[in-house]
């Protein structure tokens, strides 16, 4: 265990340290043209749970997942430490995308149908923003029960940490500037020759206008697509699988739509702390979102 476990923080240390630096640098783009402390219909039960939800998953979910996966593929191919090692690049970054980004877009898809998943992924869309802040906002079973973190701690003992420390980074600055509020993707969309181009990049990956629409609080907002617009780091998986709307359009209001309250011990720790009926209430959830 203790030969995974330095796996797995040799190849944490730093791509920690690069996502801290990208996360920084979106924080300050909404910090500089938004209203990043202080974000439209925001209570302090927010803060608390973006707050604990970060810090749980980067000191705690992350690392225990990624040195479990090591584990596990430890015991099922006792012999295979550092096999991959010298496979072509592309291979490599293959393996990532379909073990850590495709299972990620079934697991996220997932939680949008199955009622009790859907309870661990809702303080993802509690909010009435969306913002950078959200980014990392989930119940902490969510995350630890992420089979795409598992898949990776395997890969990273198969001998690709050298990959999965450049894949990380690049995934998390997809997703942190489709969540930013502050919009890359609008001023493009404006320019006529650059038409074609933005056509290819909002099916390859996310974008703020895809992932916005997933956050779009009322299903009667044509730009809203609750049901949709799974995708991480690849938003060709919606494409491929049929879950795709694409209309460069934003939402007018974020959130969750018709559903009961939720505590800030609910949405961090369910189903170890439930303040509701949590069974019915999942179920009610999961159907109307």
């Amino acid at each position: 265990m203790a030969v995974v476990c330095s796996h797995a923080k040799r190849y944490t240390a730093m791509e920690k340290l690069v996502i801290l630096l990208v996360f920084a640098f979106f924080a300050g783009l909404e910090i500089a043209k938004t209203r990043f402390f202080s974000k439209r219909g925001q209570s302090r039960d927010d803060a608390k749970v973006e707050i604990a939800s970060v810090l749980a998953l980067l000191l705690f979910t992350q690392p225990l997942a990624l040195a479990g996966g090591g584990f596990l593929a430890s015991l099922i191919w006792p012999d295979a430490e550092g096999a991959l090692s010298s496979i072509p690049l592309v291979a490599a970054i293959g393996l990532f995308l379909v073990f850590d980004d495709l299972t990620q877009y079934w697991w996220h898809r997932l939680s949008h149908t199955v009622p009790w998943l859907y309870k661990l992924h809702r303080p993802h869309h509690n909010a009435s923003y969306l913002s950078i802040r959200v980014v990392y906002r989930n119940n902490i079973f969510y995350y630890a029960m992420m089979p795409g973190i598992w898949f990776s701690g395997a890969l990273i003992y198969l001998g690709l940490g050298w990959v999965y420390a450049g894949y990380i980074i690049v995934k998390m600055t997809i997703i942190f500037g489709a969540h930013c509020d502050v919009r890359w993707d609008e001023p493009l969309y404006k320019i006529r020759w650059l038409s074609p181009v933005m056509w290819v990049v909002e099916r390859v990956i996310s974008t703020p206008a895809t992932h916005s629409a997933h956050h779009g609080k009322h299903a009667a907002d044509s730009a809203t697509h609750y049901k949709g617009n799974y995708g991480n780091l690849l938003f060709f998986w919606d494409v491929l699988f049929g879950t795709a709307r694409i209309t460069r359009r934003y939402p007018e209001s974020f959130g969750v739509e018709n559903l009961p309250d939720t505590t800030v011990g609910e949405q961090l720790l369910w189903p170890l702390i439930k303040s509701t009926d949590s069974v019915a209430d999942a179920t009610r959830e999961a159907a109307s979102t």
